[in-house]
């Protein structure tokens, strides 16, 4: 069986993407050291839709589900502001729902 792949669908405003990618960008790294993780792509719409996708690749689900129930998964996914004891910021987002895939074929470059 190859990767499982994870993509979380992230609802954003036209105005509220580069706030997006920068707060994407201030964590970088955060989930690299998770046992099974094996990479992460933020990808930005190139037409008309307002999704966002972050999508990422882990060796199973089981590694997958021990990131998320992990103390590092809360840690990451508050704001530079919350981890220094001050307010949440606004959020940048209206919906997300995460979808998830695993490899079943496809070419090897």
């Amino acid at each position: 069986m190859g990767s499982v792949i994870k993509i979380n669908a992230i609802t954003v405003p036209a105005d509220s993407g580069d706030e997006l990618a920068h707060r994407f960008a201030a964590r970088a790294g955060a989930v690299d050291d998770a046992e099974g993780f094996e990479g992460f792509e933020l990808l930005k719409p190139t037409d008309e839709r307002d999704q966002w996708l972050v999508l990422s690749r882990w060796r199973d689900e089981e590694s997958f589900q021990a990131w998320v129930a992990s103390p590092a998964f809360a840690h990451g996914h508050r704001s530079a502001a919350e981890r220094s004891g001050g307010e949440a910021p606004k959020p940048v987002s209206t919906h997300s729902e995460v979808w998830s895939y695993e490899v079943a074929g496809g070419s090897d470059a």
